[in-house]
C-alpha cells in the first residue's frame, strides 16, 4: 500500500498530515504550525542544538528515544514516530520534568536561548541510559552550544540525575505509546506538494520502481548534508527518494574478514559497532557532528556526499574499503581510492546509489586517526589523517595513508606510501617521507586554515603516528 499521508505520535494522539511540503523543517512545522515555540532555531545547520527534539520509535518492540536537529529534518522524516518537544516534559499536573527540576537547582540557563536543547538532549540520555558517567555526559551534550554559563551548572544538572528515578509520565505512558506506534499504518509514502515530490519506500524492488520513473531525484540518506540546501541556501529540493525506511538497506554483516554496513545504518549505531575492530574509528566518530547528527546521518550518506572533509573518508580509505553500488544494471563493486573523481563527484551515475560499504578487517596492522579542528566537539575537520600499517620484523611490510582537507578529494598519499613500503621503520624514513607531503597535496587555504598550515599538520600528524606506533612497538631508534 501506498499512502499520501505522513503519521505520528504527538501529545498521546496520532497525527497525521496529508501531502505535506517535503522541504519543510520539523522546526519550521513546531513552531508555525503546532505553535511551540520553545524550540529554538540557532544555525539552520544542524550545529548549535537550540533545535534539538526527541523522537520515540520502536526498535525490536521496544521504544528508544533519539534526540535530533530538527531545523534540518525534514517533516515527512517522522513518519512512523513519536515526536516530543521541551513543552512535553511537564506533566499533566503541571510538575515539572527531572530534567527540568535539575536544570533550575544547578542554575544550568542563563539567557534561556539554548536551554530547551539542552533539556532535550539531556533528556534523551536520561530515557537510553540507566547511568549517566563523564563519557555520556560530554557525548550527549556535545552538540549543545551555550555562550553564558560555562556548561559546569549544566554537567551538574546531568550528574544529580543519577540519583533520579525513570518514573516520568512517559515511563507511565510506555504501553500507551507503543500501542499507537503499532496503529499507525506502515505504508509507503509517496507525498505530492506543488511540483514537489517526496517517496519513502520500504523495500529495494519498490526504490528500484521508483527510480526509474524519477532518475533524476535527490537520495536521502540521513539527509544531514542534502538539507541544506533548503535551510542555508534557500533553494528547493523537487524530487526525494528516501532510503531511510528500506529495510534491505538497514543491517550490519560481519566475518573474519570484513564489516558490510548498509546505506540504512545511522553513523550512531555504526560507531558502537567499529568501537571493538578499530578503536581510533570509534574515537573520530564520537567527535562526528553531534549525537543528533550522527542518530540521523549515515556512513553511505557521507561516502555519496563526497566532501574532502568527510571525517569518515580518509579513514575508509586507507582501511582499503570498497563501496557496493546500486546501479539500473544490478550490484557493482568499487574500491572506495577509485570512487571520488573530483570536488563532490563520485563514479555514481543518474539513478545509482550508495548500497553498502565493506571494511577490511586487519587485526595485525596498526591503526591510527587523527582530527583536527578549531573545536574539539561538534566542528568540521581542518585537516583528517589516517594511518594504516602492516609491520613485521620492524619492517614497513605496507602503508596506506589518507587525508581528508588536503585536496578537492580525500584522498590517499600514495608518494609517501611508496617511499614507506618495503622499508626500515625508523625516525629517519619517517622526516624524509614527510616531505613528499607536498607530492601529494596542495591544499587551499580558508576560513579555518591557510595552506602553509594544512601542509605542516600532515607532515605533523603523521610523525605522530610513527612516534606513537614507536612506543607501542618499543622500538629503540639509533
Amino acid at each position: 500500500m501506498v499512502s499520501n499521508t505522513i503519521q505520528f505520535i504527538y501529545n498521546n494522539k496520532i497525527y497525521s498530515i496529508k501531502n505535506p511540503d517535503p522541504n519543510k523543517t520539523v522546526l519550521d512545522y513546531i513552531r508555525n504550525d503546532l505553535k511551540k515555540n520553545g524550540t529554538k532555531e540557532g544555525c539552520a545547520e544542524g550545529g548549535c542544538g537550540a533545535c534539538t527534539v526527541v523522537l520515540g520509535e520502536l526498535k525490536n518492540s521496544k521504544l528508544i528515544y533519539k534526540s535530533i536537529n530538527s531545523c534540518i529534518s525534514f517533516l515527512p522524516s517522522i513518519n512512523g514516530k513519536h515526536l516530543i518537544l521541551v513543552e512535553n516534559l511537564m506533566s499533566k499536573k503541571n510538575q515539572l520534568h527531572p530534567i527540568q527540576e535539575a536544570m533550575v537547582k544547578f542554575h544550568g540557563s542563563q539567557c534561556g536561548f539554548c536551554t530547551p536543547g539542552f533539556i532535550m538532549s539531556l533528556f534523551a540520555m536520561y530515557k537510553n541510559f540507566k547511568k549517566f558517567n563523564d563519557e555520556i555526559i560530554e557525548e550527549t551534550l556535545s552538540g549543545n552550544l551555550c555562550r553564558c554559563t560555562g556548561y559546569r551548572p549544566i554537567i551538574d544538572a546531568a550528574k544529580s540525575l543519577n540519583n533520579k528515578k525513570d518514573n516520568d509520565h512517559f515511563k507511565k505512558d510506555q504501553i500507551k505509546i507503543i500501542k499507537l506506534l503499532k496503529k499507525i499504518n506502515n505504508n509507503e509514502i509517496e507525498i505530492t506538494y506543488k511540483d514537489k515530490k517526496y517517496y519513502s519506500p520500504r523495500s529495494t524492488n519498490s526504490l528500484k520502481k521508483i527510480i526509474k520513473k524519477n532518475p533524476n531525484a535527490h537520495f536521502l540518506s540521513g539527509g544531514t548534508d542534502l538539507s541544506l540546501e533548503v535551510t542555508k541556501l534557500r533553494g528547493e529540493i523537487k524530487n526525494i527518494i528516501s532510503l531511510n525506511s528500506v529495510k534491505e538497506l538497514n543491517f550490519v554483516k560481519k566475518n573474519k574478514n570484513f564489516i558490510e554496513v548498509g546505506a540504512g545504518v545511522s553513523l550512531y549505531d555504526f560507531q558502537n559497532i567499529i568501537k571493538s575492530y578499530y578503536l581510533d574509528f570509534y574515537n573520530i566518530l564520537k567527535r562526528y557532528g553531534s549525537v543528533q547528527i550522527r542518530n540521523v546521518g549515515t556512513i553511505s550518506g557521507n561516502i555519496a556526499t563526497a566532501s574532502p572533509i568527510g571525517d569518515t573518508l580518509p579513514l575508509l580509505l586507507s582501511l582499503d574499503a570498497v563501496v557496493k553500488i546500486q546501479t539500473k544494471s544490478g550490484l557493482k563493486t568499487i574500491p572506495l581510492n577509485k570512487f571520488f573523481i573530483s570536488y563532490r563527484k563520485t563514479k555514481l551515475k543518474k539513478g545509482d546509489f550508495v548500497y553498502s560499504v565493506k571494511i577490511p578487517i586487519s587485526k595485525k596492522n596498526y591503526f591510527r586517526a587523527y582530527k583536527i579542528s578549531k573545536r574539539f566537539d561538534d566542528d568540521i575537520s581542518t585537516v583528517c589523517a589516517s594511518f594504516n600499517f602492516l609491520i613485521e620484523n620492524n619492517k614497513i611490510v605496507e602503508a596506506k595513508i589518507a587525508y581528508g582537507g588536503m585536496s578537492e578529494i580525500p584522498k590517499r598519499a600514495t608518494s609517501i606510501e611508496k617511499k614507506l613500503n618495503n622499508s626500515v621503520f625508523s625516525e629517519e624514513l619517517f622526516l624524509n617521507a614527510q616531505n613528499l607531503i607536498k607530492d601529494d597535496f596542495s591544499p587551499i587555504g580558508d576560513m579555518r586554515a591557510s595552506k602553509n598550515y594544512r601542509l605542516e599538520i600532515a607532515r605533523n600528524l603523521l610523525m605522530k603516528f610513527f612516534y606513537e606506533i614507536k612506543t607501542k612497538r618499543n622500538i629503540r631508534i639509533n
